[in-house]
């Protein structure tokens, strides 16, 4: 098929299995030969492309954006790290400074751990793997599905690899490692099983981050008012923290523009103070600090102190918290936005303050316990109170806006139940606000706030989930480096062995306090996995149910021909997830009712696993043959981070790129024609011969023409007679003799879910008044 122009939709018709589509712009003043038009005829196999798309992570190289979304990150991506000063040398030195050398070896170990993590890990490396634009463990996933036929769906198409976004730009070299393991990947049923496994348990981790971040964040900053006064009992402070939670959970519907431009101004003055108050301790209290850049001072630490030293990793790591929103908030910004934030602003102000506290240190090592707030000067005391609760407040934002975009992505992708997602910004894309997510995140932050009543368990658990998502991030990498970037293999193995290992070695650390609150963040998974485990398993049954027991076209022929069928005015609109043909429930609804549509559009809703997909190249079309029954077939493609109920008319669009389908359909028809009848008209002198060949295709295309003015009339009156949404709403029950494991993950807990969560009809936003809900039962 011919490259269309790219506001035109792809069009496809069922009039030859071999013949090839052609655009009207193509054929027009040219000569086709025959071949030029064959092609395969199916939505399962045609590979077709609208050029001249940028990608849709593309949000321009407008500095003045850029720098507006750069400031507007600084609120929202970095109050958790931003933040971590407040715990790290208390959560580190828990039994006390045995030796006045250990100061430098743990600002040693923040100050590499802050250069090789957040700043070299993230945004040089792990940016760069964004997807279109978005990023976290999803974006990983998907990158890699796209790449490798690893999804367990069977819905792929071949059309769907030349949609714009869908492109990977792949490099020439080392091809043959690179293609062993993705053959191995194919081929392998369990490491498909282990890539989708590993990716929940990655999104369940960063929600469960997502959870932890604001209990640590503000106990720690509120904490801090017991300095000031005794009357402050434990209690008070615990329940000031929970009301302070509910505040910021309610302010999350305004969305991530309003609040981010909000929380920037107070986390830049943050950054200012504790960088200006590291300064002036440095200077004050022993400026030799500095040679702790020297790496020597960690091995003596770990010589002196052997085990604690291992253990106290523990604490040094929430040096590092919140780095993952670097990456799964990157879709809210734009990748040169946060690397601009992170390097100008974050990083600096970091390694500032923790120069500065160790410098203090030095001559108070006996107040490690409340190293912060004594380390400020006197006359700073309030105003850096005041800011450090605000700023802890900010500091929950960053996951829990990663949170929303995580969810977003796993729910398109089968892997989450229905969940309404609400677009938040019409300036940007990407910020989103999930209600249901709001909600439990609030329920659960305030029931770990109540039960844990400190930082130190909370913060053992808080360590557990941040170098989880990590470790699963530098795994995914590592293949993504392998087998799509085709990097060399001597700089991916540097990145194991550095990166790599000193993920591991936190990783280690912090498990050893499992039995001390580590366990919260794994429950937090396990039971997150087990939902999103249990809706994708039957999500495939049900796929895998429909495309067993699709209806054949001679069915089709057999209602056209069936006598009791009448026909009603209107258009419907037929939803259903099956790709590759009719879904057995439009026969149920056909048997039960006798009539349909004047037109009929079969629509299925597919989501790629890319991030967004255009508006122009969003729908496919196929006729269901025979042509005077008015049947449709469309496949409406969605990215991840595409809303369904956007405010976009779905319906308007759908309509007229139908209209241009059959534009296009009787166009090919035409050429065809010209085909059959040997061939176009022979052109001489400049006019066409005037013989008796020629008349009669002249009369055979006004025939086609009054044809296709018809059936666009026939469209336009029954957009007109009004559109009715027929949803197609499955209840699954296990099959007869089904073991009791399959009869409780469907009969049981898939149930459960769906009747608990939204319907398909308040997902898809489709109007009450004009919806009907078909119902069949499927034996899974």
């Amino acid at each position: 098929m011919g490259e269309m122009e790219s506001d035109e939709v792809i069009v496809e018709d069922s009039v030859d299995e071999k013949q090839e589509g052609v655009s009207q712009q193509e054929l027009v003043g040219k000569k086709l030969s025959w071949n030029r038009l064959r092609r395969y005829d199916s939505l399962d196999i045609e590979s077709r492309r609208i050029p001249g798309h940028r990608g849709h992570g593309y949000k321009g190289d407008d500095w003045s954006v850029i720098l507006q979304l750069a400031f507007q990150s600084i609120g929202i991506v970095y109050g958790d790290i931003g933040t971590s000063p407040l715990y790290v040398y208390a959560s580190t030195f828990t039994k006390g400074i045995e030796h006045e050398d250990d100061v430098l070896g743990v600002l040693s170990l923040i100050f590499y751990t802050l250069t090789l993590i957040p700043l070299v890990k993230y945004v040089l490396i792990v940016l760069r793997a964004n997807d279109n634009g978005d990023g976290g463990t999803f974006a990983l996933y998907s990158l890699i599905c796209r790449y490798a036929k690893v999804g367990l769906t069977p819905s792929e198409q071949a059309e769907d690899r030349e949609v714009s976004n869908f492109k990977l730009e792949l490099p020439n070299e080392r091809l043959k490692r690179a293609s062993k393991i993705k053959s191995k990947l194919e081929k392998s049923r369990f490491a498909k099983y282990f890539l989708l496994f590993a990716t929940m348990l990655g999104t369940s981790m960063v929600i469960g981050d997502g959870v932890l971040t604001p209990c640590i964040s503000v106990l720690s900053a509120v904490g801090g008012i017991k300095q000031a006064t005794s009357d402050m009992t434990q209690d008070m402070i615990v329940w000031i923290s929970v009301g302070i939670l509910v505040c910021l959970f309610m302010v999350q519907r305004f969305g991530t523009d309003k609040v981010g431009y909000s929380f920037a101004p107070i986390i830049c003055v943050w950054f200012a103070l504790i960088g200006g108050i590291g300064i002036y301790n440095f200077i004050k209290f022993d400026p030799t600090v500095v040679k702790a850049i020297n790496p020597k001072y960690i091995v003596d630490y770990f010589r002196r102190n052997k085990k604690d030293a291992w253990i106290s990793l523990g604490g040094v790591v929430m040096a590092i918290t919140g780095t993952e929103a670097l990456f799964a908030d990157v879709g809210h910004f734009t990748v040169k936005s946060i690397q601009i934030s992170m390097c100008c602003v974050t990083y600096p102000a970091l390694i500032l303050a923790y120069t500065g506290q160790a410098s203090w240190l030095r001559e108070h090592r006996l107040m490690v316990a409340d190293t912060f707030y004594e380390s400020i000067p006197k006359p700073l005391y309030w105003p850096m109170f005041g800011v450090a609760v605000a700023a802890s407040i900010i500091a929950s934002q960053a996951m829990i806006s990663g949170t929303f975009s995580i969810i977003q992505q796993s729910l398109s992708l089968g892997c989450f139940p229905r969940v309404k997602i609400t677009h938040t910004s019409t300036k940007y894309e990407g910020q989103v606000y999930v209600p249901e997510a709001n909600y439990f995140l609030m329920l659960a932050c305030i029931g770990v706030t109540l039960g844990f009543r400190s930082t130190t368990k909370i913060g053992n658990a808080y360590g557990i989930a941040v170098v989880f998502v990590m470790t699963l991030t530098s795994s995914f990498l590592v293949l993504i480096m392998v087998m799509i970037w085709k990097t060399n293999l001597l700089l991916v193995i540097a990145y194991v062995a550095i990166i790599g290992s000193v993920e591991l070695i936190y990783l280690s650390s912090v498990l050893y306090k499992f039995d001390q609150g580590g366990y919260l963040p794994l429950a937090f998974a396990l039971a997150l996995m087990t939902i999103m485990f249990v809706w994708n398993d039957v999500y495939r049954r049900k796929y895998y149910y429909e495309l067993e027991h699709k209806i054949s076209p001679e069915k089709v022929k057999e209602i056209a021909n069936d006598s009791r069928f009448c026909t009603v005015p209107g258009l419907a609109m037929f939803y259903s997830e099956l790709v590759q043909g009719i879904p057995p429930i439009f026969k149920h609804y056909v048997s039960n009712i006798p009539a349909l549509h004047s037109v009929l559009v079969l629509v299925s809703i597919k989501s790629l696993p890319i991030s967004k997909v255009s508006v122009e190249e969003r729908f496919l079309f196929r006729r269901v043959e025979p042509r005077e029954l008015n049947i449709f077939r469309c496949v409406a493609r969605y990215g991840y981070t595409d809303v369904r109920n956007e405010e976009e008319p779905f319906e308007r669009i759908l309509v007229e790129k139908l209209k241009e389908f059959i534009k296009d359909d009787f166009y090919l028809a035409n050429v065809i024609m010209h085909h059959q009848n040997g061939g176009e008209p022979v052109e001489k002198d400049g006019e066409f011969s005037d013989n008796e060949e020629a008349k009669q295709l002249a009369a055979e295309e006004q025939k086609l023409n009054e044809a296709l003015e018809r059936e666009i009339k026939a469209v336009d009156n029954a957009w007109e007679a009004g559109v009715v949404h027929l949803v197609g709403e499955n209840e699954v029950i296990a099959s007869k003799g089904a073991g009791m494991g399959k009869r409780i993950l469907i009969n049981y807990a898939f149930n459960f879910l769906k009747k608990n969560l939204r319907q398909s009809d308040k997902v898809f936003d489709i109007p009450r008044k004009r919806l009907l809900k078909v119902g069949m039962t499927y034996e899974l």
